[in-house]
């Protein structure tokens, strides 16, 4: 791990003291990413109501630009500019580096069909059938830690080899059995585990983004 992605770390923690028995685990959630996005892994995000629109907020963060500047490496703007011109340029100018990140929550002509014709509550697991590898990573989320369609989920996700971190109220839920890495934060009740979940993404997403594109001064 870099030493600046320590630093903000260690920031946070000092911020937010009452969380900081969840440092190790964040910890090993970042390294354990970080590896498998090097490995040609992605992100895959499931949750529902307020979690579910947690997933497509993470989401926006790592396809783009977050807190740190994500150019494209100087020979792929060569590559646009040869192959395209002054729109390759302009492509090159304006386009940034991505960490690959599914939102599950977004497919709804699946999950409508998945509902209607098979399981509603499989509908997680069937796209982890489809989506879920050896190098992936799957963020659940669920402030009880008791939603079974996120629990599903996991429990695919863990049988493919897919890295499952869990983000849940203090409890955790019958999740934590099915996860790699458990970020429970301490809250019990919906809104107010909603409003530390925030803080906690926000810092996984952003020690992604410098350990991936960011250089150390």
């Amino acid at each position: 791990m870099k030493q600046y992605t320590r630093t903000l770390l260690q920031a946070f923690f000092m911020k937010w003291p009452r969380m900081s028995y969840l440092q190790n685990s964040m910890e090993v959630a970042i390294e354990e990413s970080v590896k498998r996005i090097g490995q040609g892994g992605k992100i895959l995000l499931c949750g529902n109501g307020g979690s579910a629109a947690d997933c497509e907020h993470i989401a926006g963060e790592l396809l783009k630009e977050f807190y740190i500047k994500r150019p494209l490496s100087d020979d792929f703007k060569d590559k646009l500019e040869n192959s395209y011109g002054e729109e390759g340029v302009y492509l090159g100018k304006h386009l940034q580096g991505a960490i690959e990140a599914i939102s599950l929550i977004s497919h709804t002509g699946l999950l409508s069909a998945y509902g209607n014709d098979a399981a509603p509550e499989l509908s997680y697991a069937q796209q982890i059938v489809a989506y879920g590898g050896e190098n992936d990573v799957l963020l659940s989320i669920s402030t009880s830690g008791n939603a079974r369609n996120v629990i599903y989920a996991s429990m695919m996700a863990k049988v493919k080899g897919t890295y499952v971190i869990g983000l849940t109220g203090h409890g955790g839920g019958s999740l934590k059995q099915y996860t790699d890495a458990l970020l429970n934060v301490p809250e019990y009740e919906t809104y107010l585990v909603q409003e530390l979940h925030l803080p906690i993404y926000h810092l996984y997403c952003r020690s992604l983004e410098f350990e991936i594109f960011g250089e150390e001064s």
